[in-house]
């Protein structure tokens, strides 16, 4: 009768390899460049150019009003409706509603 020993060096390299590739499965969906963090920055992204397009209308509404209050080309509307709003001011022949 013959005693076979078992494989352990198969058996230890089938269960590194397995113990690996659970690893690198899990951080490539867990990690810090996994799958879920890459669908979290797309979102932030989004989020992201969405505000900065918002910003830049702001930013061109607020470059015309600089431009239409400026020396070169002053906007008599603009100027009026401006000290209404900041000083308070009104037309002797209007009547205010507070």
């Amino acid at each position: 009768m013959k005693h076979t020993r078992p494989a352990l060096g198969a058996l230890f390299y089938f269960g590194t390899s397995l113990v690996l590739a659970l690893y690198f499965t899990f951080s490539a969906v867990q990690g810090s460049f996994g799958l879920f963090n890459r669908v979290q920055v797309e979102a932030e992204s989004v989020e992201l150019r969405a505000e900065r397009d918002r910003l830049a209308l702001e930013l061109a509404e607020l470059e015309n009003r600089t431009l239409r209050l400026s020396d070169d080309y002053l906007d008599l509307d603009l100027l009026d409706e401006r000290a209404r709003d900041v000083l308070g001011l009104a037309r002797p022949d209007e009547v205010l509603i507070r």
